[in-house]
């Protein structure tokens, strides 16, 4: 399996300081819900402290976790594509902080500044691609285990 692309440290250095530009530092407290799916996916984070799970609702009362996000990682990348909503929910595991993109003023400086947008949509292309790489990884254990009579 490959290593995980962190948004920041993927892009150069001038990109990166423009992106940042854009940003501002938030914090949620533990059990906090940052979104929920289907709402209006209108912005997005990088994580720089603190766990989040990503979650699927099940019933009204029950949830799955999907996967979990650390340090360096990106939170949301719904608002890159239409209808722009959110697939899953969110909710802080630990107190979090990260920095905050809104994503109409990200849009306009990729389009400002084409190879930004460029760099930034493969960035999140790759950071996509892992997490189907783990999520395959994960189906395919639980296959094994469910062949083997585990469960």
């Amino acid at each position: 399996m490959t290593r995980a692309t962190k948004l920041l440290t993927a892009l150069p250095p001038p990109q990166r300081q423009h992106l940042m530009a854009l940003g501002r530092e938030v914090s949620f407290a533990e059990d906090a819900r940052i979104f929920e799916a289907d709402g209006t996916a209108d912005r997005f984070w990088v994580v720089r402290s603190g766990a989040v799970s990503l979650d699927q609702r099940l019933s009204p009362t029950q949830r799955v976790t999907v996967a979990s996000l650390g340090a360096g990682d990106l939170l949301g990348w719904s608002w890159l594509f239409p209808p722009y909503r959110w697939d899953f929910g969110a909710e802080a595991f630990s107190p979090v902080r990260a920095y905050e993109f809104d994503a109409q003023a990200v849009l306009e400086l990729c389009e400002e500044d084409p190879r930004l947008g460029f760099t930034l949509v493969r960035t999140v292309a790759e950071i996509l691609a892992h997490r189907l790489e783990m999520t395959r990884g994960q189906l395919m254990e639980q296959y094994a285990l469910h062949r083997r009579g585990v469960r």
